[in-house]
């Protein structure tokens, strides 16, 4: 008797690790069905960049501060983006940089200092600032403009009240509309 209480336990257990990870993988799935086909591809995209940089720490490729480095902003750009695609209700994302402090030179020839920036800030007609996340570290996040929003203002290059709001309180919030289609 003992020996089949055994056995079921083992089958029990078996059949636990096995379901578990199935059961995580789906929540996930669902959790990405509430968006549109372009934001579950970046979410998707971001997914395969965490499992590379969890491959290259796996073989010892890179060290442990790069891993956790990637990793952070790699969650950083998610939340950004899950919160614009919830907040825009648009099947729309703007490119996404996330950047630590040390990092601001990768975007800028002269960094701004990250305490002066305000969100929906536009930085040398390229980036608007979409705000800092804290994910391990502090991130500062930017969508690059699309080459619509710089000719416009090349056009017009007296700042612009909206671009110093926030986000929320911006009428025409680039963000959140969707993408200009040219006709050929």
């Amino acid at each position: 008797m003992t020996t089949l209480r055994a056995n079921l336990f083992g089958i029990t257990i078996c059949t636990l690790l096995f379901v578990v990870p199935a059961q995580g993988t789906q929540e996930s799935t669902k959790n990405d069905e509430e968006f549109g086909p372009v934001v579950r591809a970046y979410l998707g995209y971001l997914k395969n960049e965490q499992e590379v940089v969890d491959d290259r720490v796996s073989r010892h490729e890179v060290s442990a501060w790069y891993y956790r480095r990637n990793s952070n902003r790699i969650r950083a750009l998610r939340q950004i983006a899950i919160r614009i695609a919830r907040e825009s209700r648009n099947d729309y994302l703007p490119e996404l940089e996330a950047v630590a402090r040390d990092e601001m030179g990768l975007l800028f020839e002269r960094p701004p200092r990250p305490e002066t920036l305000r969100i929906g800030e536009i930085l040398r007609s390229t980036f608007r600032f979409l705000g800092a996340v804290r994910s391990g570290e502090q991130f500062y996040v930017f969508a690059r403009l699309d080459p619509y929003e710089q000719a416009e203002l090349l056009e017009n290059p007296k700042p612009s009240p909206l671009n110093n709001q926030p986000a929320s309180l911006r009428s025409s919030n680039p963000i959140t509309r969707s993408r200009r289609v040219t006709s050929p």
